[in-house]
């Protein structure tokens, strides 16, 4: 069961390609973020053909990719979360707050937003020590398990409180709500008698209510007009609080944190116009001409009107969003009154904005996934191109430390699996990083390099190399001939996070007879630029509001 789901039937106007395509991926993001087709079909009562349809689209787009006869999401299709993340504020705003909050009381601290009848998380601040429990941005937890939940129920309608109930009765287990630990449903015999404590106390204490060993502190975020914006709760583990001890130790530092962040938004700054995305029609145009029946339009276009909230301000008109996308406002209002009526947009008079339900879509699953991780699909592809083996790593001290891997089936002299360490001054990947260092951190890296001679072609004159990294700043590659091994030539470009800076490097490696170091330069340098520009769009957009760990 899906908690928040619609039931109402769309409109007249609504847009039924874009009302089955968000089904489907509605349904792909319930589990681990990939699903057989078949299954899909089964799970939607869509016709195989109407599922195989949005399916392509959704690749052409980008959301998700295919392996075999398993969709799997994308990290692009966190462009959609980081949308309403974008519009709400709440990480811009109020993230470093929440961080500067943990950092001074060195534990875990999170923002959390109602989401109708649950709670979703939109920042966190994770202290390193081992907890029973990670939630990640995009969970969903249920109002009656934890403590932000009480705050955000203190200003329930009759309604509210109906659909509450109507909700633990259909699904007493939380059987949808995946980020729970199973067989656990705490909560619920005390919830309305946590509610009225929590509205008169003005926070809300939560005993183990997530999960064993786990206590927390939640205090609300008002508006102006005193309704709870978010959340922020502070967690802690029973081996260092009780539930009484951390709210005497974190409650004043917590309510001055509160009063910051409502400071903050009663005033807070302009926000950035990222600008316009018109270029959307001409590309679906041009989609819909190369795949013909397999790209559904109309469901792209409506895509594309929900991304467009993450580039402007945080509520827009009709016309605002037409002017963005580049469409026609009778297009996009009929996708803005679908994208309402799945309650993925809101409307204010004239306003429309995205609500967190938008999270839904794949973000909890994808915001967890490694650098890595992103990489390997796009190194795939490119080994499938190239028909050598490709490799990422990362500078760790004066070593590179490989952290993903695809191997072709040719036999090297030399063994690498992920975890493989090889002194950085000596090979393609290394170049490229110590290259990416800024420049006095990279003549150190030189100094205090013990440069062995690993074989007879070995650079172990520091000046030699030092120049050489030069070279490979301003190629953007290196390219490394028999240095670590005898016979095994490589090259490597670099991978860059969002402010520019080198993260990791992607190499193609083969034995020196199978090309010389020219035709590597001509045949290897274009596509493994390309495959490192694919990395780099999916890095981008997935750390946005987070931070995808690197190895």
């Amino acid at each position: 069961m899906t908690p928040l789901a619609t039931t109402a039937l769309p409109p007249g106007e609504a847009v039924g390609p874009l009302l089955r395509g968000m089904a489907v991926l509605r349904e792909l993001a319930r589990g681990d973020g990939r699903a057989a087709v078949g299954d899909l079909v089964r799970a939607t009562g869509l016709a195989r053909s109407t599922v195989d349809r949005v399916i392509s689209t959704l690749e052409r787009v980008g959301y998700l990719r295919t392996d075999g006869r398993e969709a799997v999401l994308a990290p692009p299709l966190m462009e959609l979360g980081n949308a309403y993340l974008a519009a709400s504020r709440l990480p811009e705003l109020l993230g470093p707050l929440a961080d500067r909050l943990a950092d001074g009381l060195d534990e875990s601290v999170s923002l959390a937003v109602p989401d109708r009848d649950g709670v979703r998380f939109v920042h966190q601040a994770t202290r390193r020590r081992r907890m029973s429990l990670a939630f990640r941005i995009g969970d969903l937890l249920p109002a009656e398990r934890g403590a932000p939940g009480a705050l955000f129920a203190a200003d329930w309608s009759v309604p509210d409180w109906q659909r509450w109930r109507q909700r633990r009765r259909a699904d007493p287990a939380d059987t949808g709500f995946p980020a729970l630990p199973p067989g656990r449903t705490d909560g619920a015999a005390t919830f309305e008698a946590r509610t009225r404590e929590a509205a008169e106390a003005g926070w809300s204490l939560d005993d183990q209510l997530i999960g064993p060993g786990l206590v927390a502190l939640a205090a609300p975020v008002p508006d102006a007009a005193g309704r709870p914006v978010c959340a922020v709760t502070v967690v802690s583990h029973t081996s260092r609080h009780s539930a009484a001890s951390l709210l005497g130790a974190v409650l004043p530092e917590l309510r001055r944190t509160v009063a910051a962040m409502r400071h903050t938004l009663a005033d807070p700054p302009a926000p950035a116009d990222a600008g316009s995305d018109r270029s959307a029609v001409a590309w679906s145009r041009a989609s819909k001409q190369e795949l013909g029946p397999e790209f559904v339009e109309s469901l792209a276009r409506g895509l594309a009107v929900l991304g467009a909230f993450g580039r402007a301000q945080s509520a827009l008109p009709l016309t605002a969003v037409a002017e963005a996308t580049g469409m026609a406002r009778a297009t996009v209002r009929r996708a803005l009154i679908t994208l309402q009526h799945l309650e993925y947009l809101e409307v204010d008079g004239r306003l429309f904005r995205p609500t967190p339900r938008v999270l839904e879509l794949g973000f909890a699953h994808l915001s967890g996934l490694t650098l890595p991780q992103i990489a390997e699909p796009h190194l795939k592809a490119l080994v499938e191109q190239v028909h050598d083996s490709a490799s990422m790593a990362v500078l760790d001290g004066g070593d590179i430390l490989y952290v993903a891997r695809v191997p072709t089936v040719r036999i090297m002299t030399v063994t690498i699996t992920v975890g493989t360490r090889f002194p950085a001054y000596a090979t393609a990947l290394g170049r490229v990083l110590l290259a990416g260092l800024p420049a006095v951190e990279r003549a150190e890296q030189v100094a205090r390099a013990d440069l062995t001679a690993l074989t007879p072609h070995t650079v172990t004159d520091p000046a030699r190399l030092a120049a050489l990294l030069e070279q490979a700043v301003r190629d953007r590659y290196a390219l490394v001939d028999e240095e670590l091994e005898s016979g095994l030539r490589s090259i490597a470009v670099p991978v860059h996070d969002r402010d520019g800076r080198v993260v990791a490097a992607v190499n193609v490696s083969m034995h020196a007879s199978r090309r010389t170091a020219r035709q590597a330069r001509e045949d290897l340098l274009p596509p493994m630029r390309e495959a490192a520009a694919r990395i780099e769009n999916d890095l981008h957009i997935a750390a946005r509001y987070t931070a995808p760990p690197v190895a």
